[in-house]
């Protein structure tokens, strides 16, 4: 996946969260809403960190190709 390619993904993925926050102002999510707005979040985190990896390999001037989708369980216990 390439830059773009993954850039266009963030934003599908934004815009399916936004969709369900819109649907739902002032209401609970399903239980089944609530694992999409998880899986989501966590789908988001894969997606910005290997666009992160893809920058920084192209900074030390390797191969942004190299750069591969880590775990969700990795990502997510990364400090911001």
């Amino acid at each position: 996946m390439n830059d773009r390619e993954i850039t266009a993904r963030i934003s599908e993925l934004v815009d399916e969260e936004h969709r369900l926050e819109r649907e739902h102002v002032g209401q609970a999510l399903s239980e089944d809403e609530q694992a999409r707005m998880r899986m989501l979040n966590g789908e988001l985190d894969r997606c910005w960190d290997l666009l992160r990896q893809r920058r920084a390999r192209r900074e030390m001037g390797q191969d942004p190709d190299g750069a591969e989708v880590r775990s969700e369980r990795t990502v997510e216990n990364y400090q911001q």
